[in-house]
């Protein structure tokens, strides 16, 4: 098991397959989750509304502020504020969605949970809690809603969802599903504190039949009887436990391989569970004797009704407080409930009380114990264990896998061995008949070689002959050329006679040397034929060799080349495997991110559904109202910080739109009424508008919607939008949150006056003039923002819707000049900024001399004013005495029907020697 004290975020892989993270003290991701208290109010029982004066209602409800009044007496009254304030017309399905659907929800995520109903009996806690509703589905209380949300959120093929039902009768844990189980034993984990009740019946259930099924049981053996106050009052506390179990698939961070160890098979993607628990509580009520008329065995049962939740008053007190000890074993009940309060579960508390002033102290009692639950602080913690049972059957499964594609390996490696070897046997014969081939050649060539060896040999053996015979010839010739110089010597001496014979010899000698000398000629041309053969001959010697070692090279590559071909096919079969085990993991991959994906659209279509429904109920409330909107429109800008107490807030229309803006807020809230200013619908929109800027017209609401956003919407809306309905209403809005001086900063840090001055410059609509003219005169009314409102234009826009002639536009720029020249002249004689106005530096002075006595009276009287603030800077006398301002001043001290104005004209006058040189 791990415990990670963290909000619902996406989880991390565990490093080991069982173990238990503390929350981090410092740096960590904690999330401290304070109690949530809501307080819902009974509406008056018959009794109550037939004695009437007598049972006059002591609680004052405000649910847009989230705020109840609890009255003493007519002069004396607290105000308190919660979480959520239900009025006694609030529905069943709103209570669950703002109490316990976020608790739910988290308890879906892997937390635990607790809603607890908590108030004096009679007031409608078993109402809130455990109200079946089996034929109207509207009157469900929390249980039945709670379990049905579980039940359409979980998959019951990897989910599962049981419940026990407990009561706590006479500080004995009694089984309600079980009645026969009483007396059950309170455990706690020494290492965790960890609570758990194990003679407990634990059901599994499966649909909501079923849930009905056992509710019914449980509500038929839990005690209750029939006193004053209620007709069945619960005489015990009732706990439904629904125990929560549900797959939590991890995304794989770090990949392993298979080993052998049991201990190091993938550490780091072990399938966890959630396991959560959702205690569902409907605490018995308090009461007294003397009210409810309790007698006998009943004064016992209510003794210790008292005393369990006393005991849990101490505990909420001390856990309030910060107490080093909590009193946690003094009741059963709070030790059940020790993980609720001050403990890891989330928690929320809906206190009931009833209206009747004959009730004021227990009514008291029950909202302070709720405003100091409210203090109590749990840190949230996410419970998971691994689930042995699943890893199991994945690995199961992911060995038959292994297995079967290992067989189908197997017989795809045979056969393809098959195939190996049978290229190798015909590569084998195919080399051996190369061998075959190339010894034979080598054979022949060897043969070849000899005989040309021998063809040489005897060639050569010729050519000496040949050398010998020529040698014979060369001597022979030698012999005779001897024989032929002695025989001339001799003929020379002899006769004549002989001459020709000798002559013939002679002839006959030199024809035999030239045939003789022809024969050498032809054996040296032969010889030198053979010579040339016998090169040839020793060419193709050297050509068969160079063959032969050709051969045997290429042999040697082949078989190369099959080692070679071995190989890669071995690793292509090895990357074969880690190619299907990759494609696996991916597979999970996918498989997991794809429900993530699913889960997360179906959570969309539910919020757009009920956004949707939101704007339905939003449409059909405020189309009563659309034929007033000329009226309503009046009441959205009243007048700000500055002179007069001139209003923009039409009462009538406001009391008339107070019930039924304070219903659209208490049912759709603030942030929904917001989300709405974003919405493409016109009509919408513009209700969506009017709501925001009726409820900014309300002080307490003002600081509420700027902090969530509405400033921001409503600007964007100023600067977006093209409809002139859109700029009138947005523009009241802005007025009535320009009325709050922090606002009024933000306003125009935020770029309002420029947004303003823009909007003024492209219409002539004289309601969307007079808005816009009234948020600017309100923004006047801030010094410190005088020079940023100039610098906005907003002062030139301020004179400049003077073009409509309009009279409501002129008075509200009268109005807004008057409060800037108010605050102007306040700083200058403080001593803060000196020198010339900056109205006069636009302009203004010349507009009021020229316009002073064409408006009404209460236009006039702002006017007026302004001159007489303007003259009280010396800085202005130039400009006031260049303008005819002094014959206006006179005007002023003579003839204005305002006392405060006439002494303001004189004081200037008296008090300024260029003005009493420029009267003289």
């Amino acid at each position: 098991m791990r415990s990670k004290s963290v909000a619902p975020v996406p989880r991390r892989p565990s490093p080991s397959p069982a173990r238990s993270h503390p929350a981090p003290e410092n740096g960590g991701s904690t999330d401290s989750c304070r109690v949530r208290v809501a307080v819902r109010v009974r509406p008056k029982n018959s009794e109550e509304l037939a004695h009437g004066a007598d049972f006059d209602s002591c609680v004052e409800l405000q649910p847009e502020s989230k705020r109840l009044k609890l009255k003493k007496n007519n002069w004396s009254c607290e105000s308190y504020k919660f979480d959520e304030v239900f009025s006694e017309n609030a529905s069943q399905k709103r209570v669950y969605e703002v109490v316990a659907k976020p608790v739910v929800e988290s308890v879906l995520e892997g937390y635990n949970g607790t809603v607890m109903a908590y108030g004096q009996t009679g007031t409608g806690k078993t109402y809130t809690v455990g109200r079946l509703g089996k034929h109207d589905p509207s009157e469900r209380g929390i249980m039945v809603r709670a379990l049905k949300h579980i039940i359409s959120s979980m998959s019951f093929e990897t989910d599962r969802v049981a419940i026990s039902y407990l009561q706590l009768y006479l500080e004995s844990v009694q089984d309600l599903l079980a009645p026969e189980k009483t007396n059950i034993p309170i455990v706690e984990d020494a290492k965790t504190g960890e609570v758990s009740l194990p003679g407990a019946a634990i059901v599994e259930i499966k649909d909501l039949e079923h849930v009905f099924q056992l509710l019914q049981i449980g509500e038929a053996n839990r005690h209750a009887s029939n006193t004053k106050m209620n007709t069945e009052s619960s005489r015990s506390h009732a706990i439904l436990i629904i125990h929560l179990q549900r797959s939590s698939r991890i995304k794989e961070e770090n990949s392993c391989s298979l080993s052998n160890d049991t201990h190091d098979i993938f550490p780091d993607d072990l399938p966890l569970v959630l396991k959560s628990k959702l205690l569902i509580v409907d605490l018995a009520g308090s009461e007294r004797i003397d009210k409810s008329g309790s007698e006998g065995h009943m004064i016992e049962e209510a003794k210790f009704i008292n005393l369990s939740l006393t005991s849990l008053g101490k505990c909420i007190n001390a856990l309030a407080e910060n107490s080093p000890h909590i009193p946690t074993r003094d009741s059963k009940l709070t030790r059940i409930l020790r993980d609720s309060f001050g403990g890891t579960a989330r928690t929320s508390l809906v206190v009931t009380i009833g209206p009747s002033s004959r009730h004021y102290s227990e009514t008291s009692s029950t909202i302070l114990f709720g405003q100091r639950a409210m203090k109590v602080v749990n840190t949230i913690k996410l419970k998971e264990e691994v689930d042995y049972e699943n890893l199991y059957k994945k690995m199961e499964r992911e060995v038959d896998q292994l297995t079967s594609e290992m067989e189908r390996q197997q017989k795809l490696i045979k056969s393809e061995k098959i195939l190996v070897d049978k290229k190798l046997k015909e590569t084998e014969r195919s080399f051996h008949d190369l061998r075959v081939t190339s010894s034979m050649q080598i054979e022949n060539l060897e043969k070849e070689k000899c005989q040309l060896e021998s063809a040489v040999q005897k060639l050569m053996q010729d050519l000496e002959e040949e050398k010998c015979q020529k040698n014979l010839l060369s001597e022979q010739i030698i012999g005779l050329e001897k024989l032929l110089s002695e025989n001339k010597q001799q003929q020379q001496l002899e006769n004549l006679s002989k001459t020709k014979i000798l002559t013939d010899t002679t002839k006959e000698h030199e024809k035999e040397m030239g045939e003789l000398l022809r024969q050498l000629e032809e054996e040296r041309c032969c010889s030198s034929s053979m010579k040339d053969h016998m090169s040839i001959l020793q060419q193709q010697l050297c050509d068969a060799q160079s063959s032969v070692q050709l051969q045997e090279t290429m042999a040697r590559d082949l078989e190369k080349k099959l080692t070679k071909v071995t190989e890669e096919f071995t690793s292509q079969v090895q990357s074969l495997k880690q190619t299907i085990s990759e494609l696996i993991s991916e597979k999970e991959v996918i498989y997991e991110e794809l429900k993530s994906t699913q889960e997360k659209v179906q959570q969309e279509i539910w919020q757009r559904q009920g956004l949707e429904d939101q704007i339905l109920r939003l449409k059909q409330t405020t189309s009563d109202n659309y034929a007033e909107e000329s009226k309503t429109s009046c009441g959205m800008v009243r007048s700000g910080s500055g002179l007069g107490n001139a209003a923009f807030v039409s009462k009538s229309g406001k009391l008339r739109e107070t019930g039924t803006i304070s219903k659209i807020f208490e049912e759709v809230g603030l942030p929904n009424v917001l989300a709405l200013l974003k919405s493409e619908d016109l009509d919408v929109q513009i209700h969506a508008v009017k709501v925001v800027a009726n409820l900014a017209a309300e002080d307490i609401n003002q600081e509420r919607i700027v902090e969530e956003g509405g400033l921001d919407a409503l600007l964007s809306l100023l600067e977006t939008s093209e409809n002139t309905t859109i700029h009138r209403v947005t523009a009241g809005a802005i007025a009535n949150l320009a009325m709050n001086g922090l606002n009024q900063g933000v306003i125009m840090s935020k770029g309002g006056a420029r947004l303003l001055a823009n909007v003024a410059s492209k219409t002539d609509d004289p309601q969307t003039l007079r808005m816009v003219a009234g948020a600017i005169a309100n923004l006047c009314g801030n010094e410190k923002l005088h020079l940023m409102l100039k610098q906005d234009g907003g002062i030139k826009a301020l004179l400049g819707m003077f073009r409509s002639g309009h009279a409501d536009v002129i008075a509200q720029i009268a109005r807004g000049i008057a409060n800037f020249a108010k605050c102007e002249s306040r700083v200058i004689s403080q001593g803060h900024r000196k020198g010339r106005s900056l109205l006069i530096e636009e302009g203004v002075l010349t507009w009021m001399v020229a316009n002073s006595t064409r408006f009404s009276a209460s236009t006039r009287r702002h006017i007026e004013l302004t001159f007489c603030h303007l003259a009280q800077n010396d800085g202005n006398t130039c400009d006031i005495i260049a303008s005819g301002g002094i014959k206006e001043l006179l005007r002023i001290s003579r003839e204005s029907p305002r006392e405060d104005a006439r002494n303001l004209a004189k004081k200037a006058l008296d008090s300024n020697p260029a003005f009493l040189k420029e009267v003289q």
